[in-house]
């Protein structure tokens, strides 16, 4: 299949099947950048969708604590060996399929972890950094294991990215 963009084409295939994203280098340089380096490190590859909650959101990326295979149980307390980023608070609406960065209280502590929106949530629009879009695959992200509890944790197996790789 060819993509609009390749450079900024990340392609995420998980243990339901492959989520294609559409990445904004136009609107957040820094955060899609960052994205890339770890996916090219095959960072990402064997992570846990940790945090899933109907109605809203798929929260992954913990390349420090969120490893399949191994105690999960701090998934969503770490990050990767690089900096934290500076926000790059956009206009972008976080709309159903938007791809966010996730973040602390601290508006610059962005670092590996990112969600998936399963619908739209006007209260994160100019509070957390929109840096992609699904452009295949929402039927996949739709499947994905729902956790419980107001938070979102996901107990027993969670499903996973098995790789995450941008196309070129």
């Amino acid at each position: 299949m060819a993509y609009a963009d390749p450079e900024n084409t990340l392609v995420i295939e998980t243990s339901k099947g492959k989520v294609v994203i559409a990445m904004k280098p136009e609107v957040a340089p820094g955060h899609v950048e960052h994205i890339k380096k770890l996916a090219r490190e095959g960072a990402y590859d064997g992570v846990v969708f940790h945090r899933v909650i109907e109605g809203f959101m798929a929260q992954t990326g913990d390349v420090q604590f969120g490893r399949a295979g191994g105690d999960t149980s701090r998934a969503g307390m770490g990050g990767s060996d690089l900096p934290n980023l500076s926000a790059e608070f956009t206009a972008e609406p976080f709309a159903r399929g938007a791809m966010g960065m996730a973040r602390s209280q601290h508006p610059d502590s962005a670092n590996s972890q990112f969600f998936l929106m399963f619908a739209p949530a006007q209260h994160l629009n100019g509070q957390y950094t929109v840096l992609g879009h699904i452009t295949e695959g929402l039927d996949v992200l739709d499947s994905i294991k729902r956790g419980t509890g107001p938070n979102g944790a996901v107990t027993g197996t969670p499903d996973r990215m098995e790789s995450v790789r941008v196309i070129r």
